[in-house]
């Protein structure tokens, strides 16, 4: 409580002058003032950790005074005084939002005691707010929602590459947010003043996607009516993000390798060389350390585009991320379809948390988009989620790596979820996390320890 400021409201000299001095003996730091107005006046130019006010003061009394305070700086702790002491004026104090009662004469260690009580309560609250805070932070990273260790590994190497000019291959299942990660690279980059070019290197043909990429001259080929400026051309100064790159063809391999190298190309149809300024993310959901092997897929090219590598875990690997990825298209779902749906009923959010998501994110957000569209209440039960996912057993057994998971372990599985999900719903206060849970929260630490959780509000 020590150097704690506190701003004392006394109408009274005598009384003013001895609190104030009592309190200033016993390490605070006190501004006192005798009446409402000089109250409200002093919260304008400074900040104060306690405010101790009396109910009756001229001008503006303590009561209109509290009114004001709470509406102006709720954040703000008030403790009422009064000699005119009675039930009925301390339950409207405290329906008013003052946390504590005292009555004239002043017991200064009761004093003393309440202090400290609604000292220790709002750093608490504050320490909580940060904590929240700290923890929406850490949950995002532009349209990343994430939590688990094995993406803030990911986002940790992201922040780390995406200063330089180095090009980037992000690897991983269909679904896993390879495009996300693409952005969020290039916006945290020093190119982000300028263009980022997607281009699906899945989605065209030969000769159209080189005209995609490099451009072409009037009639380089049938149909080629007039110039057209490639993509590698409109990125200039930025990015270009090749999304499915272990489908180029081996011609369109070897163009794509030159830009790399050289940082120069030909538009088809064209002799004239030009040069590019850009920077290359390239992805793919194929294993092209494999294909470099067998030869469907240039080694040198491989080696360019592999200068930093970011494999990204499928959703079943980062399981403590699907509460937040629901919560998460809730909300965006919810508002797009202009619905009010607030939540999941239990047995909805444990379907969901079951299912091993061989479609990762994508799936999931299909899954939540469904439900929020077939939702008619304001929350989402099991009928509003496909039957195939009320089909799978709760006994359903997890297959990583080829190994088939015993009862003990996929039992653990779903203790895990639960846990995750408690602690989020709960902003990661560990008590209310467990009451819901019906344990202990000694038991819900031990959990914590066992499961090696990385979100856990610190001891």
């Amino acid at each position: 409580m020590e150097k704690a400021q506190i701003l004392l409201a006394e109408d009274e000299q005598t009384q003013r002058d001895l609190l104030s001095g009592f309190l200033q003996k016993e390490g605070f730091s006190v501004t006192a003032v005798p009446n409402g107005k000089e109250v409200l006046r002093s919260l304008d130019q400074g900040f104060f950790d306690l405010i101790l006010l009396d109910y009756k003061m001229p001008e503006l009394d303590g009561f209109h005074t509290l009114q004001e305070i709470r509406r102006l700086y709720p954040d703000v702790p008030v403790v009422m005084m009064t000699a005119y002491g009675s039930v009925e004026t301390a339950v409207a104090c405290m329906k008013a939002g003052a946390l504590d009662y005292l009555t004239k004469p002043i017991d200064l260690d009761e004093l003393l005691l309440i202090f400290q009580k609604v000292l220790e309560r709002s750093k608490l609250v504050q320490e909580n707010r940060e904590l929240r805070a700290r923890l929406q932070e850490r949950y995002t990273f532009g349209n990343i929602v994430y939590g688990s260790p094995k993406m803030e590994e990911v986002m940790g190497l992201v922040s780390r590459v995406a200063p330089s000019q180095a090009t980037v291959l992000i690897t991983g299942e269909s679904g896993t947010g390879k495009e996300l990660i693409a952005n969020a690279i290039h916006h945290a980059s020093p190119r982000s003043a300028h263009p980022l070019v997607k281009v699906n290197c899945a989605a065209l043909p030969e000769p159209l996607l080189e005209s995609e990429l490099f451009g072409h001259e009037k009639g380089a080929f049938t149909g080629a009516l007039q110039r057209r400026t490639g993509r590698f051309e409109e990125a200039a100064g930025g990015t270009v993000f090749l999304d499915e790159i272990g489908d180029l063809s081996p011609g369109t391999q070897v163009k794509l390798l030159r830009i790399l190298q050289e940082k120069e190309f030909q538009r088809l149809g064209s002799n004239t060389t030009l040069r590019t300024d850009v920077r290359v993310l390239a992805a793919t959901h194929r294993d092209l350390e494999e294909a470099r092997k067998t030869g469907l897929f240039r080694e040198d090219l491989y080696y360019r585009l592999n200068v930093i590598s970011i494999p990204l875990p499928p959703l079943r690997e980062r399981r403590e991320d699907i509460p937040l990825l629901i919560d998460h298209f809730l909300k965006k779902f919810s508002k797009q379809n202009q619905k009010t749906i607030s939540d999941l009923s239990k047995e909805a959010r444990s379907l969901l948390l079951r299912h091993p998501y061989p479609g990762n994110i994508r799936e999931l957000e299909n899954l939540i988009e469904r439900a929020v569209v077939l939702c008619r209440g304001e929350i989402i039960t099991t009928q509003d989620l496909p039957f195939h996912l009320k089909e799978e057993q709760p006994e359903h057994l997890w297959e990583t790596g080829g190994k088939t998971k015993t009862l003990p372990e996929s039992l653990e599985e779903i203790e895990r979820d639960l846990i995750i999900n408690a602690l989020h719903q709960h902003q990661g206060v560990q008590t209310r996390a467990a009451e819901s849970l019906g344990i202990s929260e000694r038991v819900l630490r031990y959990k914590i320890r066992k499961y090696s959780l990385k979100f856990q509000i610190p001891d």
